[in-house]
């Protein structure tokens, strides 16, 4: 019973975090379509500038969040199984002050060095200044987050982030469409406006973190005034202990931005090396992988970010309670959901590239091509995740650090080769090797250090990669099939074949996953029996 709670509470939390996490990604993405029109002739520069604002911001994020958020739902998880409520609260407290300094320093900072980083491009230090302007609230807003986060309580985390990111493109494409196609100013000011609206997401959903805490805060002190009260630990050493939980977050989350920072350092550099290119081909190049099949990927890449994001305290759980072997039960059951999931939401995506970037971007071969390779680079980079979570979830820090920089020096080594001989697939390629090579130096120190029991876990994702293989046949031949009976390239037609494309391999790949008996083992009875009445199998 207290092993299958504890599979009941990661399929609720994972469910809540990947509802948010994909539904957010997915308004992320589709936003796309009026802004990227909006532009014209300027759509692939402007999204050069969006992506380059991004990626350095996204380093700035990991700063001034510093993985405190990650670090306090691990160690409120720690407190709360203790039965230690009232410390949980207080390490809250002390934690929000520590963040809200560290956010408004490094605003200030990225503020202030903005004309340094802009690569000699004056259009970029606007752009950094508006991004730097979110760094004020995002760290509250993620603490908020990880708070509840460690009670087990996914949905404030997920419901925030809908409102952070609905907030954030109501206010990009209303500000967008009035500065380019009322107001007709030059593409830049509406790619200001769009990385403003950071700024704008970020209230919204720290608006509603603490409704919900408010909402709460009876229930909460509740448990405060039931605590034991035998641990007696200051609040500076609450801080320290959080600092240190924290490190190995802000260095995992940090490298996942510094694989694209090399990227866009390297990239121009790499390619007026091969080939006579002008910037503005290389700034083209840069946008079909970094920014545009990017924010596709990054769809699949949000499910093993909630995976993590709730095996987290759980690992924390079971650690505290001494219980190994519901920590090598949850520590497979994480791999084995990652995989079940992962695997068909890659191989679908490579095999409806084509309709899905036209859905997007329009036609454009190449990025349909760097789209395919890319959801092949998005498995690593979920395993990657997810694998880096469950060593800090059983505070192996170290480790985690440790093959993380492994696998950031394999991308740095790859970098060059790989661009120079493959042009626009080489960073590509590169990240994925890089990723996947961290991933397998993670597994096996988890199996050779716990001695995991792996038998059955390697027999189910076999099992898994062969139905996922069978899906992705079956779905290229269908979306081909309909490319020869309806030729052509519009956006209608491309939704159409995605649509049907999409609901045929999902079936399929479900109904072979329960004929096999996965779906029985991995997402238990309760959703079983649910599937088996909307589909009608026996």
């Amino acid at each position: 019973m207290k092993e299958q709670t504890m599979k009941e509470k990661m399929l609720r939390g994972s469910a809540w975090m990947t509802a948010g996490s994909i539904i957010s990604r997915i308004l992320g993405a589709l936003y796309i379509i009026p802004w990227y029109s909006w532009f014209g002739s300027d759509k692939l520069q402007a999204n050069a500038l969006y992506t380059k604002g991004y990626t350095v911001y996204s380093i700035f994020l990991m700063i001034a969040i510093s993985g405190i958020p990650s670090a306090v739902a691990k160690q409120v998880a720690h407190y709360n199984s203790k039965n230690e409520y009232g410390v949980s609260k207080r390490l809250f407290k002390t934690s929000l002050v520590a963040l809200f300094i560290l956010g408004a320093v490094c605003t200030l900072v990225f503020w202030l060095i903005a004309p340094w980083i802009s690569q000699g491009d004056p259009r970029m230090v606007s752009i950094y200044r508006s991004l730097a302007l979110a760094l004020l609230i995002i760290p509250s807003m993620r603490l908020l987050r990880g708070y509840f986060q460690g009670f087990q309580d996914m949905a404030p985390s997920a419901l925030s982030q809908l409102i952070e990111q609905f907030l954030r493109i109501i206010y990009m494409l209303l500000a967008t469409y009035i500065t380019i196609k009322v107001m007709g100013l030059p593409f830049e000011a509406g790619v200001w406006q769009s990385t403003f609206a950071a700024f704008i997401g970020a209230v919204g959903g720290t608006l509603l973190l603490v409704g919900y805490y408010l909402k709460h805060k009876k229930r909460l002190d509740k448990l405060v005034s039931q605590s034991n009260d035998q641990l007696k630990i200051t609040n500076a050493t609450l801080l320290k202990e959080v600092l240190y939980q924290a490190l190995p977050f802000i260095f995992i989350a940090c490298a996942m931005s510094m694989f694209n920072l090399v990227d866009q350092f390297t990239f121009p550099v790499i390619m007026q090396q091969a080939g006579a290119y002008s910037m503005a081909q290389i700034n083209a190049l840069y946008a079909l992988f970094a920014g545009n099949t990017n924010k596709l990927i990054m769809i699949v890449v949000a499910l093993s970010t909630a995976m993590a994001t709730t095996a987290i305290p759980l690992l924390s759980e079971a650690v505290a309670k001494c219980d190994s072997t519901l920590m090598k039960k949850q520590l497979l059951e994480s791999l084995e959901l990652l995989f079940f999931v992962m695997l068909p939401a890659v191989f679908g995506m490579a095999a409806v590239s084509r309709p899905l970037y036209l859905v997007f971007y329009g036609y454009e071969a190449t990025g349909i091509f760097v789209l395919a390779i890319s959801a092949y680079v998005a498995l690593a980079m979920g395993l990657f995740n997810v694998l880096g979570s469950l060593l800090q979830g059983i505070y192996e820090n170290k480790q985690a650090i440790k093959y993380t920089a492994w696998g950031l020096g394999l991308k740095l080594v790859l970098q060059y080769p790989l661009t120079l001989w493959l042009g626009v697939f080489g960073p590509l390629l590169a990240t994925g090797i890089a990723m996947s090579w961290a991933s397998y130096l993670m597994l096996r120190f988890l199996y050779l250090k716990y001695n995991l029991p792996t038998g059955q876990l390697q027999v189910n994702v076999n099992k898994m990669f062969m139905v996922a293989l069978l899906m992705f046949g079956v779905t290229l031949l269908f979306v081909g099939g309909y490319y020869m009976i309806f030729p052509g390239n519009s956006r209608w037609s491309a939704l159409v074949s995605l649509s049907l494309a999409a609901g045929v391999g999902g079936y399929l790949y479900l109904l072979a996953c329960f004929k096999l008996g996965l779906v029985q083992r991995i997402l238990g009875t309760k959703v079983t029996s649910k599937l088996q009445k909307i589909f009608r199998w026996k």
